[in-house]
């Protein structure tokens, strides 16, 4: 084990301890409520899923038009 994930243990362990870890996590939850976080995550994860099916939408189009241009080609 790293030094670093000694360190983060032990911190850990003692946060646990004080029974603090669960305050600063709602804390932190809290605050990223206040600031609009979530809701922002939530816009950015539409806004690339709607980019991603465009990109897939113009994936597919492209390739059955590649197909119909090779079967006249063919023929």
């Amino acid at each position: 084990m790293s030094k670093d994930s000694q360190m983060r243990a032990a911190i850990n362990q003692k946060l646990i301890e004080m029974g603090e870890r669960e305050r600063l996590k709602e804390l932190l939850r809290a605050k990223l409520v206040e600031c609009g976080w979530k809701d922002q995550l939530k816009a950015h994860c539409k806004d690339f899923k709607a980019r991603q099916n465009k990109q897939i939408i113009n994936y597919k189009l492209t390739n059955i038009i590649i197909n119909k241009i090779s079967q006249r080609l063919i023929t």
